[in-house]
């Protein structure tokens, strides 16, 4: 779900583990949002997951309102935990992606995608934040540094005001939020639960995995046609919307004090094929 982990005990998992008839099937482990620990749930592979952070506790919303299409069934759930069919499978996307097959690998991400697309959004839980939400911190950024993130919050501005095909989208949607399920096929993970423009849904790809990120800025152009022949959306809209994201994203991480090196890099070849 995440690669920085730190081990967590057995005791962090009370009471869902007696409440829930569960076994520990491998040790525990917190990222910076929640606490998770594969576990049996009868016979069948489940991963607990324990957070109070409000776009983890959407995102579980979110899992149970698509219901297992697309994305791992949620099992049981109460307001700080949820347990989660869990992937076993051993292949990866992130590994295919840099072993020769990241035509393949964008091909799934795209399928999947497709499928989480397809529910109705006409009754989407009421914690599903609008993308117009979502943007919200890139407008003062682009204000106080201009540059990349003034032309991204241009990008953003028109494209919140002219979205089409909206649906309830995962928003974070990329190589290591989509796993093997064994017989159940490729699922995703860890949504944060958005409502727009079906294209958005498409640029986390783009810009991943992040332990490639010099072939993501490689590939970029290449990666844009196949997924707007695979997904039928507008190339040159999706390069807008990398524009708009990675801004927002480097805007993220401007405000959390670090370089954001790899939107920045992503942002500029992104114009580079728009402007060029």
């Amino acid at each position: 779900m995440e690669r920085d982990r730190t081990q967590t005990p057995l005791t962090d998992y009370e009471p869902w583990l007696t409440t829930w008839q569960l076994t520990p099937s491998g040790a525990g482990f917190a990222t910076h949002t929640s606490k998770l620990l594969p576990v049996m749930h009868g016979r069948r592979p489940a991963m607990l997951k324990v957070t109070t952070h409000p776009e983890e506790v959407s995102g579980s919303v979110v899992m149970r309102w698509w219901a297992g299409v697309g994305a791992a069934r949620v099992l049981t759930f109460d307001d700080t935990a949820c347990l989660l069919e869990r992937a076993t499978g051993t292949a990866s996307l992130a590994r295919m992606a840099s072993t020769g097959a990241d035509e393949e690998a964008t091909a799934v991400l795209c399928r999947v995608a497709a499928l989480l697309h397809a529910q109705d959004p006409a009754d989407r839980p009421a914690v599903v934040l609008t993308l117009e939400e979502w943007f919200r911190e890139l407008w003062p950024v682009a204000v106080a540094r201009g540059g990349l993130y003034g032309r991204a919050a241009q990008e953003a501005e028109r494209l919140l005001g002219t979205q089409t095909d909206r649906v309830v989208l995962h928003g974070d949607l990329h190589h290591d939020n989509v796993l093997d399920f064994g017989e159940r096929g490729w699922l995703a993970i860890d949504p944060k639960g958005l409502y727009g423009e079906r294209t958005f849904d498409y640029v986390n790809l783009l810009r991943n995995p992040e332990d490639q990120s010099a072939q993501a800025v490689e590939r970029l152009a290449g990666r844009v046609v196949h997924v707007a022949r695979l997904a039928s959306v507008e190339a040159r809209r999706l390069l807008e919307w990398t524009v708009a994201f990675t801004g927002l994203s480097a805007a993220w991480i401007a405000n959390d004090g670090d370089e954001p090196v790899l939107d920045l890099a992503i942002a500029g070849a992104a114009l580079g094929l728009l402007d060029g």
